[in-house]
Parts: structure tokens; C-alpha cells; sequence
């Protein structure tokens, strides 16, 4: 039997993050729910979307997120993994890391 997979949806620092994870619970932590086993996509090679390479970078030897109950804004049980992205609160537009371009020369 597969493991359950949940997509979890939440408020952090203005933005929105939309992350995948195969375990959510009430956590010890008074307040919080817990998320663990965060699933990112692995490609070898060529970066094939940035923001999910971002979230990666960013989540990195993290075993278990606790997050204050009043920043989820939803989760919900999903049969396969989309895209994990970061959205502007107030726009709903995607948080793109723009490619970084040589400076002007003087």
C-alpha cells in the first residue's frame, strides 16, 4: 500500500508555499501541525525549475516542519505530486527568482 501524500498550502514571511509531504499530524507542540517527509523532485543534471530547487535549498535536512496552525491555509490528501511553488500573498503571481544578468559596464 502506497503511502498517503498531502499537499500542504501555508503562509510564510508574505508568501505562499506550496510543498508535498507524506506525513502531517497534530504536533506536540501546542499549536502547530507537524509535516515530515517532504517530497521535492530529484533531477540529475540540468535545473529543470528553479523555485522547486529553491524550496530544496531551503528545506534541506529538515526532518519534520512545524508550522503555527493560523499559517496553513489548507492541506489537502493528493494521489500525486505537482509542482511545488511560492506565490506572492497578495497576488496570487509566482515568486520567480530572476536569472541573474551581467552588471552594465562603466
Amino acid at each position: 500500500m502506497a503511502k498517503s501524500l498531502y499537499k500542504i498550502t501555508f503562509l510564510n514571511h508574505g508568501k505562499i508555499y506550496e510543498l508535498y509531504g507524506r506525513h502531517v499530524a497534530a504536533s506536540s507542540l501546542w499549536g502547530f501541525t507537524e509535516v515530515g517527509e517532504l517530497v521535492f523532485d530529484v533531477h540529475d543534471g540540468i535545473v529543470v525549475d528553479p523555485t522547486e530547487e529553491r524550496l530544496r535549498d531551503e528545506f534541506a535536512g529538515t526532518k519534520v516542519l512545524h508550522l503555527p496552525m493560523q499559517s496553513i491555509v489548507r492541506i489537502e490528501e493528493v494521489e500525486r505530486k505537482g509542482q511545488s511553488v511560492i506565490r506572492d500573498a497578495e497576488s496570487g503571481e509566482r515568486v520567480v527568482t530572476p536569472f541573474p544578468l551581467p552588471a552594465k559596464p562603466r
